[in-house]
């Protein structure tokens, strides 16, 4: 979303239109603002969002994820933990620049999970 991309808007967009909250887990605040006025656009679109503070059962699955499905390092972490808190939401969509990640780790759990290109 703070790359304005196309998909990305209209999958938050059908989204709110079906009475569908958008959430964010708050590690990926970490992987994407820089703490500074560059934050501005990602700031504007997040008042939209739901942003959900990743806890400790969260954490515990990512890492089960993770090890599930033989991935390691930090990307995959952010990744497992993305995964992770769709799984404790009921499954869903995910938007992403990394769909083979998302699969692979999503394969490591038996809701749907749908990672979708941004």
């Amino acid at each position: 979303m703070s790359r304005r991309d196309p998909v990305a808007q209209a999958a938050v967009t059908a989204s709110w239109s079906a009475g569908v909250p958008v959430v964010v887990p708050s590690i990926v605040l970490a992987e994407t603002l820089f703490g500074n006025a560059n934050d501005a656009p990602v700031n504007q679109v997040l008042k939209g969002l739901l942003v959900v503070p990743v806890d400790e059962a969260v954490a515990r699955l990512a890492a089960s994820l993770k090890h599930q499905s033989g991935m390691s390092g930090v990307d995959a972490t952010i990744d497992a933990t993305v995964v992770a808190v769709s799984v404790s939401l009921g499954g869903g969509a995910i938007l992403t620049s990394d769909p083979d990640d998302i699969r692979r780790l999503a394969a490591a759990q038996p809701l749907v999970i749908r990672p979708i290109l941004i």
